[in-house]
């Protein structure tokens, strides 16, 4: 009759593995030999449950109602457990690769495979702002790693085949039993010889030296998109790394900076300019037709009266916006000019517009209003009688 596992762990029979993992935990605390000498059978028992449950195919068969270990007894899947200390099980679960001592659980991970998936490639380019606004073809280079082309990534020389590794024996992890004050610790490393893979080429490829991939460098073409901002990346899927043993290859990332532009200012889909407004202008009016970025011309218009720091707002004449393509707002930016020196025309003029005006100079309250008594107003009176 088929053992009831999810039964020994105290688990439901759709218990997610944190649950599974949890339930172990517990019982292999209350049932070790260190803690319950007479509790050793139990121990195995419950051990093995946690190792049937945790192995997909293994329960598979228990949710079929068949026994994985079947005639094999409850420590049949590893050999047992040997006097392993309390330390064992902590080990097992919180330890730097650790598993049970005395002939118990390993690591279980087993050899990682020679074929691995590439890392992803990252290149830096540089655009200016005409370009992230309309968009641009841009050519770069790329240091990469590429498929072998003499083995095809299987990293042999001609018709050679990998062997298991002799020192592993295909396991691609070596183990050591270490004693401790709690007992005796299996720790489990990386086999230096196949460096996990679980087996080596004895006549590796004379141009990719088993690898199964090159390092070239290579010219491709990438699209950049209108409306792009700096520190942004425009992803190539598989235009990547190959990877070892001809794996599949990584993305490869373009990271786009952006030069500083001559005249705008950038702030998302904004741009920002400066306009020197002579003081004339800015009492009488008048306007000024401003390149754009992508071409053609935006009029600003200068207000009578304008004040020095207002700003004129354009509408749609600033960058895309990356995904719909609606472009921003252009900010001028109002620089009223006052100037240093004047001929005696114009002195003469200014004379007259200053006898004509009611404006004079004045010092303010904090609220914004005149203060025209006092010193203020004598101060206002010399400078009328100039």
């Amino acid at each position: 009759m088929a053992r009831d596992y999810y039964g020994i762990l105290g688990v439901d029979k759709g218990a997610s593995d944190q649950e599974i993992k949890r339930a172990y935990r517990k019982k292999a605390r209350e049932l070790h030999p260190d803690v319950n000498p007479g509790e050793e059978e139990r121990f195995k028992e419950v051990s093995a449950a946690y190792e049937v449950l945790t192995d997909p195919e293994k329960r598979r068969i228990v949710d079929a109602g068949g026994d994985p270990l079947a005639g094999a007894g409850a420590g049949g899947f590893g050999g047992g457990f040997g006097s392993g200390g309390l330390g064992d099980v902590f080990e097992a679960f919180f330890g730097s690769g650790g598993g049970f001592g005395g002939g118990g659980f390993g690591s279980g991970r087993g050899p990682r495979g020679r074929v691995q998936p590439g890392e992803p490639a990252l290149v830096a380019v540089e655009l200016d702002l005409e370009e992230c606004a309309s968009g641009v073809n841009k050519e770069i280079t790329v240091d990469t790693a590429i498929l072998c082309d003499l083995c095809k990534g299987a990293g042999t020389h001609n018709n050679s085949k990998p062997t298991t590794c002799d020192t592993c024996k295909g396991a691609g992890e070596i183990q050591a039993v270490q004693r401790s004050f709690l007992g005796q610790v299996m720790t489990v490393r990386e086999c230096p010889t196949c460096h996990g893979v679980g087996e080596v080429i004895p006549d590796p490829c004379r141009k990719c030296g088993g690898d199964g991939r090159v390092r070239s460098r290579r010219t491709m073409t990438v699209k950049i998109p209108a409306g792009i901002e700096n520190g942004m990346r425009v992803r190539l899927s598989g235009q990547g790394e190959v990877g070892p043993g001809g794996g599949p290859a990584g993305d490869l990332y373009v990271e786009v900076g952006e030069r500083a532009h001559e005249v705008f200012v950038r702030d998302k889909d904004d741009l920002h300019c400066t306009i020197r407004v002579p003081i004339v202008d800015a009492a009488l009016g008048g306007e000024i037709d401003v390149d754009t970025i992508l071409g053609g011309s935006a009029r600003v218009s200068i207000a009578a009266g304008t004040q020095p720091g207002q700003v004129v707002k354009v509408r749609g004449q600033g960058m895309p916006h990356l995904n719909t393509g609606v472009r921003g707002t252009l900010h001028a930016h109002l620089d009223v000019v006052v100037p240093t020196r004047l001929d005696s025309a114009q002195t003469e003029a200014l004379n007259r517009f200053r006898a004509a005006s009611d404006d004079h100079v004045e010092v303010v309250t904090s609220s914004g209003s005149s203060a025209s008594s006092g010193l203020f107003s004598r101060l206002r009176n010399a400078f009328a009688g100039r």
